[in-house]
């Protein structure tokens, strides 16, 4: 999610002591390699699809795995103290002389979601940089970061690095956490102060996502998407125009056939054929030249977040398996 701060550490601060203890308990065969690949880097799931630790997915009911569990109660508090609706969240390990590649975070999943970092077990050395910002974040404290600008993290100890990971859409605790954030290139407000979340006895309730992935994107979405990367764009393109023609158009098609289908049945094949059109003529118009002012390539992110998504797979395999079956 693109912020209007590159980091912004909130005013809670956790007993890394008493989460490390806990995350200690979980067998080191429940860690898993990074899913792009990283030297280095290896996770381990506490909120997934359906519970499923084994799930790397971001569609469907996000609840639970067996390691988000009673017997780490503190755990369970840290993430409730956020208070915000919880999507995919883990546990980030990123080893000594090991480092996250530079990337920014550009599919559909993220585009309206923030990550929240609560380092467990690290040391000054491990820096995190985000655009021309580098911080570190230190153990126990809680930041969110600009994951649409390229950011990457470097560990030069010996020591690994944990971070609990969770990824979500905010909630009305967290926005009010975010308003009372600092900025590390800033000096903090007048008497600024980390509360303090001391272990407790009261094991508050949780909220998972239920519903992330539309089966059939709203003209809205679909406009707000359209309309946040054409102003995304780098400037003095020649393909820009073009670009933003073909869009308009497709954005206007769109809204057209919900006016008829809504998310009905009837009008999967009409939105297929859409988002099929919309992507030749972009290709045509050498959209996938054009870049963005975070340096990514601009059709890859339509495709990241418009078209494997504004028809979702589930409508995609529906039609495919009748047409199978013609």
């Amino acid at each position: 999610m693109k912020l209007q701060a590159r980091f912004l550490q909130l005013p809670v601060l956790f007993d890394a002591a008493v989460l490390a203890r806990e995350i200690a308990t979980i067998p080191e065969t429940a860690w898993r390699p990074h899913p792009a690949g990283y030297a280095g880097n290896d996770f381990l799931p506490l909120i997934a699809v359906n519970g499923d630790p084994s799930d790397e997915g971001f569609t469907g009911a996000m609840r639970p795995t067996p390691h988000l569990s009673a017997e780490r109660p503190y755990l369970w508090q840290t993430l409730a103290s956020i208070g915000a609706v919880l999507g995919r969240t883990r546990l980030m390990r990123l080893s000594g002389q090991a480092e996250v590649s530079e990337h920014a975070d550009v599919n559909y999943y993220w585009r309206e979601r923030m990550r929240v970092h609560v380092p467990i077990v690290t040391q000054p050395a491990v820096k995190f940089y985000c655009g021309d910002t580098v911080a570190h974040m230190a153990a126990g404290e809680c930041w969110i970061f600009d994951t649409w600008s390229l950011h990457r993290v470097v560990n030069d100890q010996t020591h690994a690095r944990i971070h609990l990971v969770a990824d979500t859409v905010g909630g009305e605790d967290m926005y009010r956490l975010m308003m009372q954030g600092r900025m590390p290139d800033r000096p903090p407000p007048p008497g600024w102060s980390p509360q303090a979340i001391t272990p407790s006895a009261e094991k508050r309730a949780l909220e998972f996502e239920a519903l992330n992935v539309p089966m059939v994107m709203s003209p809205w979405e679909v406009r707000e998407h359209v309309g946040f990367l054409l102003g995304e764009l780098a400037p003095n393109q020649p393909a820009a125009a073009e670009v933003a023609r073909i869009a308009s158009r497709f954005v206007h098609a769109w809204r057209g056939v919900w006016t008829a289908h809504g998310e009905s049945e009837t009008g999967w094949p009409r939105y297929h054929a859409l988002l099929q059109s919309f992507a030749r003529e972009l290709h045509a118009a050498r959209a996938h030249d054009l870049l963005l002012v975070n340096e990514v390539d601009f059709f890859e992110c339509v495709r990241g977040i418009i078209l494997d998504y504004a028809l979702t797979a589930p409508a995609r395999q529906a039609m495919s398996a009748r047409a199978a079956r013609a």
